[in-house]
């Protein structure tokens, strides 16, 4: 495990507070994933209120106890990307339109504005869809969807 230069908690409202070895406090810090779909575990940045890093985790692996566990307590609570399991209908093959999806966290429906919504990660098998609300959908991996919901996905792509 690697030694950081700064401690973690929550102060009594529940805010995280960074102390950095030199005695400065930080209260509010907000973790930030450098790579959050590409590599989440792989750099942390933790910044203050007026939006500059106060400290930075290289590999969240490294961190141990419950410095990691406010950490990801934190980007929990932060961070809401479900995962689409399956296509359950579209009410339109052009755009805008609707989608009845089952995701990890449940059955739901969104709109989705644009081809342009839907983003390749990592070469041709993982997506990135976002709704016209501002939600993003992650498709972790296109070929292991059923094949009903992979001839619906590639009308669009």
């Amino acid at each position: 495990m690697t030694a950081l230069d700064f401690t973690l908690e929550r102060n009594p409202f529940g805010r995280l507070v960074l102390t950095l070895a030199d005695g400065t406090r930080h209260e509010g810090v907000t973790p930030v994933r450098a790579f959050p779909v590409a590599a989440p575990l792989e750099g942390v940045s933790l910044v203050a209120t007026d939006g500059h890093e106060a400290a930075w985790v290289p590999r969240l692996g490294d961190v141990s106890g419950p410095t990691r566990d406010l950490i990801e307590q934190e980007l929990a609570s932060r961070e809401f990307v479900p995962h689409i399991q399956r296509l359950v209908s579209v009410t339109s093959f052009s755009t805008p339109s609707t989608w009845q999806i089952e995701t990890d966290r449940g059955l739901t429906q969104f709109v989705l504005k644009g081809e342009e919504d839907i983003r390749r990660l990592e070469g041709r098998r993982k997506l990135m869809i976002a709704s016209e609300e501002g939600i993003h959908f992650l498709v972790p991996d296109v070929h292991a969807l059923d094949k009903a919901s992979r001839k619906l996905l590639e009308r669009f792509l």
